[in-house]
């Protein structure tokens, strides 16, 4: 029981870190746009591997950065030299550990053979580019308003209107 409820309060930590964390939405519509298109490239196991633990890295940096954020606000409300230092260095820590992943990506990724394969699933599927563009407009959404800001709109009442 002790497990099942350790992982709840992982999982209200991961949830709340997506609502409140621009940051964190980008890099995980990172994630699934390289996992969507992780097919077209030749990935053997060690390379899948190698993109799960550079995914991991990432979300943990961002998720200790949120940490290392709210303990700072916690602690100094107002502005304080310090707090400023720390929340920078937390920043810069999230900054190195995708800088790398990026070159991770290029390393596992530069293929011309699966860019051209890409290219012509789309000339040959129309119909999947409406269905890119669509996901992109989704995901643009959720980066900028967040899972919490999504909700809040459709929930809105309509006010009724004074003559």
């Amino acid at each position: 029981m002790r497990f099942v409820k350790s992982l709840k309060y992982a999982l209200r930590g991961i949830v709340y870190c997506i609502n409140n964390e621009r940051n964190m939405r980008i890099h995980t519509v990172a994630v699934l746009y390289v996992l969507a298109f992780s097919p077209f490239f030749e990935m053997s196991r060690a390379r899948y591997a190698i993109l799960l633990v550079t995914f991991a890295l990432v979300l943990m940096a961002e998720t200790f950065n949120t940490v290392a954020e709210e303990l700072c606000d916690l602690v100094a409300p107002s502005f304080h030299p310090v707090v400023r230092i720390v929340k920078d260095m937390a920043a810069g820590g999230v900054l190195i550990c995708a800088g790398f992943a990026v070159g991770v990506g290029v390393c596992l990724f530069w293929q011309p053979a699966a860019f051209l394969r890409i290219w012509r699933y789309f000339l040959d599927n129309p119909a999947m580019i409406a269905v890119l563009l669509a996901s992109i407009a989704l995901a643009l959404v959720y980066i900028l308003a967040g899972p919490l800001g999504i909700r809040d709109f459709f929930r809105k009442k309509k006010l009724p209107r004074t003559p």
